[in-house]
């Protein structure tokens, strides 16, 4: 039952849209009716609103790191395991992806598993997080950066511990899941990529 409520809460606190929220409370289209319908930081910055996207940007990646933080700090308490957390990781981000509070029309989730992997392990989150900037940096793809960056993220964890036993494969199971989940949700942007339609990082649209 514990681990059934932990999974529920998680999934109910990544179901909630800062996108959307954020939008309304400042006035704004929401974020899913306009430019690529995405509720996430990178389409609300096309509202032209830094600070509604920075908001939503803080926002999905504390929600991501407040649900694995609070079943870690839990968890000696509850006595929940690391299985327990793994599914709380998974639960958080699928509430980003799918949320309940909001039709289910979620955003791709890079923020919300930022937070999950810093929640995770703080210098997890880091290196992912420095593998986004490096390639956004030198090809300009937001895109590319996220689908890079997940790949890494297991990799990361996998190996970041000195020799790959020591990683918790419950927790490197769910890593690898979101990635996965992040990717696919990248698909259209794939497509644009290898189209060579994908926009790059501050490149206006063209009329």
């Amino acid at each position: 039952m514990i681990t059934i409520a932990a999974v529920a809460i998680a999934y109910l606190i990544g179901s909630v849209s800062f996108a959307v929220i954020i939008s309304r409370v400042m006035g704004l289209a929401d974020p899913r009716t306009y430019g690529s319908k995405n509720p996430g930081a990178t389409n609300v910055l096309r509202s032209g609103n830094k600070a509604a996207a920075a908001l939503t940007l803080a926002g999905d990646a504390f929600k991501g790191w407040l649900a694995v933080w609070l079943a870690q700090a839990y968890a000696p308490r509850l006595g929940i395991g690391e299985t327990t957390i793994a599914l709380v990781v998974l639960a958080v981000f699928i509430g980003h992806l799918y949320p309940v509070f909001f039709r289910f029309q979620g955003g791709k989730g890079v923020a919300t598993a930022l937070g999950v992997l810093i929640g995770i392990e703080p210098w997890l989150g880091a290196a992912t997080f420095a593998t986004w900037l490096i390639v956004a940096f030198f090809f300009r793809y937001s895109s590319l950066a996220a689908i890079v960056a997940a790949v890494f993220a297991p990799i990361y964890y996998v190996f970041g511990h000195g020799v790959a036993w020591t990683a918790d494969a419950r927790i490197g199971t769910a890593i690898g899941v979101m990635a996965l989940l992040l990717i696919y949700r990248h698909q259209k942007n794939i497509a644009n990529l290898l189209a060579g339609k994908e926009r790059r990082i501050g490149e206006k649209k063209s009329v």
